[in-house]
């Protein structure tokens, strides 16, 4: 840290130290600090050019770091100012990486062990979770959005830090049409799925943009519906006019207190959803998603898988991790029934993200696998509509929607 900046730094701290120990909002509020911070880089100016301490340099850029400091993370608050940069983590204090349109790279960012630990603790401090030796894991979301994964000794050798930042960018299916990640005919069939209550399962490897699809697809429901989300940790970002969003809770330190995915999915039920989305579906909860669609709220989740066809299998599996007395002879034909399309989410080789397929279920169980067929698969770069008709195509003609989309634009097409 340069002197200038080192020196300023230590007189706010001075500063809100000395407001006393009932002012800790001086020491979160970004506005209230801010102020601080300008008084005193025009006092070091004013004595810098009376040769009483060393140049000052860029006034502006020395404000941004010392409330980068003081206020913000410090040497990482740039790149969460980055609206380029996607994903930040830390292997190793002298470690740290960015990926910047899916590409990875090595920053020339050097931490020392004690700053990894104080910027953990200060992404912590508003989000009332903890990590520790009893706890070695944690996940949260920070004020802006992002989520934040931390992982420390003796499960790992370092700290280990994760912050992942959602674009804000793309908010709508049109917009994945500009970027190139969906076509305007594909967009259009979603569109259509969302509007006429289709349950839509999005699938896709770690950070193949399936909760930016998510968000996207959420755009498209109608303005007088009421979602309700559930989520380990906050990551959806829905812009609707009736929304209630509902994530997880760790135990407390008693062990008491935790609130599960599974919990929430049961509380969603009794605030009238129209619309039932869970963020991410891992193990049990899948049951409670499955009995929840199957009691008629349309709905949409996210689920880890290397294909379309694969997700539907493991949907068809992760129930069963919900006891004994839960067989394949109810999960099966549960999931041919409830789940009408999948969409399977890809990311190139040069880190650009698109849709690599969108399946559409038979409603039949054969041979135990959930029947589907391919309604657009990508072929030679290109999202392309095949020649099978929608298998189930009652809920698109209840809304009055044509069961094979015209091929017409939506917002625009992508070679």
């Amino acid at each position: 840290m340069p002197q200038a900046v080192s020196i300023i730094t230590e007189r706010v701290r001075d500063r809100v130290r000395a407001a006393g120990a009932g002012r800790d909002e001086l020491r979160l509020d970004p506005d209230a600090v801010g102020r601080v911070v300008r008084e005193e880089v025009r006092d070091y100016s004013e004595r810098a050019l009376a040769g009483i301490l060393p140049p000052l340099g860029d006034e502006t850029q020395v404000a941004r770091e010392v409330l980068a400091s003081i206020a913000g993370l410090g040497p990482l608050q740039h790149l969460l100012d980055d609206p380029n940069i996607e994903e930040i983590w830390i292997n190793a204090p002298d470690r740290v990486f960015v990926a910047r349109d899916g590409v990875a790279e090595l920053t020339s960012i050097t931490l020392s062990a004690t700053q990894v630990r104080d910027l953990v603790e200060r992404m912590l401090q508003s989000t009332g979770r903890r990590v520790d030796l009893s706890s070695p894991f944690v996940d949260a979301s920070l004020p802006d959005g992002s989520r934040l994964h931390v992982a420390i000794p003796d499960v790992t050798r370092d700290w280990a830090v994760n912050i992942r930042k959602f674009t804000k960018r793309i908010a709508r299916l049109g917009d994945l049409v500009e970027r190139g990640s969906l076509t305007a005919e594909a967009a259009l069939f979603l569109h259509q799925c969302v509007v006429s209550g289709h349950n839509i399962l999005v699938s896709g490897a770690t950070h193949t943009g399936k909760t930016t699809l998510l968000g996207a697809l959420l755009a498209e429901v109608g303005a007088s519906e009421r979602i309700v989300t559930v989520e380990e940790t906050f990551e959806l970002d829905v812009r609707a006019r009736d929304v209630v969003s509902m994530q997880c809770r760790q135990p407390s330190l008693e062990g008491a207190g935790e609130v599960s995915l599974r919990r929430l999915i049961k509380e969603a039920l009794r605030m009238r959803p129209d619309r039932l989305v869970v963020g991410e579906v891992r193990e049990a909860e899948s049951l409670d998603l499955l009995i929840a669609l199957n009691s008629g709220v349309p709905g949409a989740c996210s689920i880890h898988a290397n294909s379309a066809r694969d997700a539907l299998a493991k949907l068809a599996v992760l129930p069963l991790l919900a006891g004994r007395n839960i067989d394949s002879s109810f999960v099966l034909p549960t999931v041919a029934s409830v789940i009408d399309i999948v969409v399977h989410c890809e990311r190139g080789n040069d880190g650009h993200r698109h849709i690599g397929s969108i399946a559409a279920t038979t409603g039949r169980v054969a041979d135990s696998v959930v029947g589907s067929v391919s309604l657009f698969v990508r072929n030679r770069g290109r999202l392309e509509r095949t020649d099978a008709p929608v298998p189930q195509p009652h809920k698109l003609l209840s809304a009055s929607i044509p069961p094979s989309p015209p091929r017409t634009t939506f917002g625009g097409d992508t070679p």
